[in-house]
């Protein structure tokens, strides 16, 4: 129920007429940090490089033709542990230049916010192609801005996810073809011997495995996605 005499409640929160500016300040700030907390999984996935290295790594397991190894537990955290490796310098920033004069004290929460948005704007624009920028930019219907850094974050956002998607499946393309070209080799040898009845995986997953180990597949491919992020 909320009162408009002297008293609004709020599930868990009740400010009081005689209540003082800090105490309001705090709780606004903890209603922030649960709004915050509600919102993480899909800040991970859509401001961040979980999505490529997810699908990358997936794509893998489907390229050397085991898709239930590693479990799904393993790649996922892998994938997280990468997504904090790669945006470490994004985290310092925003801690340097936003969270800890906030925590100081030093400035509000709203220019927290923007101080803290501008590096994640940076890495989101550094990443995301021009044209799938401008896609978005064309369907909001707004005007066109003057710098890329002008662009409305409800714009920025999906034109990054959508040349994540672009960049990883390239990438998933990539990885397919060395494997695609042994089953393709020992389906070809088995047909010239006439054995028709023994399956060709049976022969090319052991290749394929082996293969992989024997190139350090795993520190390739992460030191391929990591560089990807660096370059």
């Amino acid at each position: 129920m909320i009162g408009f005499i002297g008293q609004i409640a709020l599930p868990g929160i009740t400010f009081t007429g005689n209540a003082g500016p800090e105490q309001v300040t705090s709780a606004l700030e903890i209603v922030g940090l649960l709004t915050v907390l509600t919102l993480a999984p899909s800040i991970v996935v859509m401001l961040t490089c979980f999505t490529r290295v997810l699908i990358v790594l997936s794509f893998l397991r489907q390229a050397i033709g085991v898709p239930q190894m590693p479990p799904n537990q393993i790649i996922t955290g892998l994938a997280l542990f990468l997504t904090v490796f790669i945006m470490a310098p994004v985290g310092q920033e925003v801690h340097r230049v936003a969270l800890a004069p906030y925590l100081d004290r030093k400035i509000t929460p709203a220019q927290a916010v923007e101080r803290g948005w501008s590096p994640v704007r940076a890495f989101l624009l550094r990443h995301t192609r021009d044209r799938d920028l401008g896609l978005m930019v064309e369907l909001s219907r707004q005007s066109r801005p003057a710098r890329p850094q002008d662009v409305a974050a409800h714009a920025l956002i999906p034109a990054f996810v959508i040349s994540e998607l672009r960049t990883a499946f390239q990438l998933a393309f990539v990885l397919f073809v060395p494997f695609l070209v042994i089953d393709m080799v020992v389906a070809s040898i088995l047909m010239s011997m006439g054995m028709l009845m023994l399956p060709p995986v049976m022969i090319s997953l052991p290749l394929k495995i082996l293969l992989f180990v024997l190139a350090d597949g795993w520190h390739l491919v992460i030191r391929s996605l990591v560089s990807s992020y660096q370059a």
